[in-house]
Parts: C-alpha cells; structure tokens; sequence
C-alpha cells in the first residue's frame, strides 16, 4: 500500500466500484498522489481531482513518472511565480521564501521551501512557524510536489492540513498567438481571431466582434473593485502585490466605460516567463471570448517584452478555468499544496 513518501508521485489505484452477479468490479486510476490520510487518497488526474475512500481501494502502487520538469525548472517557475506575486515583508530561512502581505492570499502570506534551509528541517519548520507567530498570523508553506515532498512528509506528521491542489500551468507564447480552437469555452463558434499586436500598436483584441483590450500600467478603480470582490477585499498590502513588480500590465475590457473583463499580466524570471493573474469576466458578459481576448492581449505584450512562455495558477477544482486553459494549449508543469499549520 502507499505511504506518506510517496505524496507528489505517480500512482495507479484498482479501486472497488460495485459487485455484479457475485463478482467484484474494479476501476483503474492513474495519477499524480496529492494527500494521503488514514480515511481518503485524493489524486490529480488527467479528469481532474479524484478522491478515493481507503476502504474501496484494492491495491494501490507507486508507477514510474509520467516526463516531468526538472527539479531545477520547477524552482526557476516558482521563483519567477514569487516575483510576480510580491509580498511586502519578506524574509530568508537559507534559500527558503519567507512572504507577509497581512493575509492576503496565500501565495503572499506562506513559506516557500525550495532550496537548502541552511538548517535540518524540523528546525526550519520550527523556525517558519516562529516568523509567522511573530506577525500575528497562521504558518503556511506551499510545498510543489514532488520536489517538496520530504517537506510534505514532515508536515503530515506535525499534523498540518492542505488545501486544495494547485495547478502550474504553462504555454509558449507562441501557441496563445495562434487562432484559438472554435471551441473554446469563452470563445462564439463562429469567431475569427484577428492577429495579435504589440504595446505600441493598435488595441488587441480577441474574437471578431470583442471589444479590444487595453493594458494600462497601473489599476484603474473599478479594475480593483472587481479584484477586491474575487479576493475579499484589498488591503494596503495588497495593491504593493499587485503593482511592484517592474514590468507589469493591467488588461481592461470595456463596453461604453463599464468594465466587463480583467486580468493581469506580469513579465519575470529574467524576461523569460510571462505571469497570468486575476483574470476575471462579470458573469453577465461571460461566453463572449473576453477572457480569451484578454489572454490574448496579455501575450501579445509579453511577447513585446521578450518573454516566449507564459504560466498561470489555478485550483485543479475549478473545472471551467482549468477546461479554458486547457484549450488554450496550458498544460500542467507541476502542483502545489498549501500546507495549513494547525491551531496551537
């Protein structure tokens, strides 16, 4: 059976699902081991998450990787994801992230353990949870898998919990520049995609017929109004996130003044990768290919900018997100969890 260890690897899982005419019928399943408890194994599968009862597993087996990035693309990612992503206070256990934005989100507000902490790691998990204390605030460490798995281990027997799992996705920039496939979610069937343009040009835009994108360098007000409503608010920490990076885009999507579509674009990573962010469509203007125009016109800039792959987080949870970027050519470079340190 599986053990704690094998969290962040390939398995497959031969699954009880019904007996019929006195005999036991089974179901395979393969995927990415993303927790591991005495009463559930949950896995990233190519159909999205799966959660599977112990008492209806059969047999359950690590299997050789499916081809991953390797451990030293994975932490270039996530470090071009962090400075992207800028918290306020900021602090170093060795190579480890230490991020503070007065709670807001938790890619701004956790640990991130990639690199050597310069001390055993018990003592840096103890030394994490300490920094955290000091702020007010509960210790989190987003853990990618399975390159921080051995952090995974030791935090499962501390007993911190995870949330959701988190999909790394990325694109070459040049696949976002094609016409997208007639169907994509966000897309009319009938669209004509128009080329891509830079930041000196003429507006992008999306679908024939979607009004064209403009990138402003700063957040307009109701760009973080709707910003605020997605994330619960917007604290003084968390405009610092959202502007002070050095090459930044706010993408605004307008029909006579009202904003109808956001999203964020950031070039990072030493020019190499371009951030997509906050992305969002008010739900009376969704399935119009907003979210896609704006996509579109963000890469169009990062483009500009030299950047030749572009990367975004999602919740594997979030089907219709996930389904979108799919279509859009994203595939999954890795995940994280974000481990949740208990109450004292």
């Amino acid at each position: 059976m599986l053990r704690q260890q094998d969290v962040g690897h390939r398995i497959v899982v031969r699954r009880i699902v019904g007996i019929r005419e006195g005999r036991t019928l089974f179901s395979d399943a393969l995927g990415e081991l993303v927790e591991l408890s005495e009463t559930h194994i949950t896995l990233s599968t190519d159909a999205g998450p799966l959660r599977v009862p112990v008492a209806e597993v059969h047999r359950a087996k690590r299997v050789p990787p499916a081809r991953r990035p390797t451990a030293a693309a994975v932490v270039a990612l996530e470090l071009a994801a962090d400075e992207a992503w800028p918290a306020p206070v900021r602090g170093r256990l060795g190579d480890w992230r230490l991020r503070w934005a007065d709670g807001w989100t938790g890619r701004a507000n956790s640990a991130l353990p990639v690199g050597d902490p310069d001390r055993p790691l018990p003592a840096a998990l103890d030394a994490v949870q300490r920094w955290y204390a000091e702020r007010g605030g509960t210790a989190l460490v987003n853990t990618p898998l399975p390159l921080a798995a051995p952090v995974g281990a030791e935090l499962d027997a501390r007993g911190w919990t995870a949330r959701p799992p988190v999909l790394v996705q990325t694109v070459p920039l040049r696949a976002l520049a094609a016409p997208p496939d007639a169907g994509l979610a966000d897309t009319p069937p009938d669209a004509d995609t128009p080329p891509l343009a830079g930041p000196d040009g003429p507006p992008l835009g999306g679908p024939a017929g979607t009004p064209p994108v403009t990138l402003a360098d700063a957040p307009a007000d109701d760009w973080l109004a709707i910003a605020a409503g997605r994330k619960g608010g917007l604290p003084d920490a968390a405009r610092h996130v959202l502007t002070a990076v050095d090459r930044v885009r706010f993408a605004e999507l307008r029909i006579d003044g009202r904003l109808l579509a956001v999203g964020r674009g950031t070039v990072t990573g030493e020019g190499r990768w371009l951030g997509v962010s906050l992305l969002e469509v008010l739900p009376e203007a969704r399935r119009r290919g907003f979210a896609v125009a704006v996509v579109r016109a963000l890469a169009g800039w990062g483009a500009a900018e030299g950047a030749t792959r572009a990367f975004l987080q999602v919740e594997q949870s979030n089907t219709g997100a996930v389904e979108l970027y799919r279509r859009l050519g994203f595939t999954t470079h890795h995940t994280y969890l974000t481990r949740v340190a208990p109450a004292p």
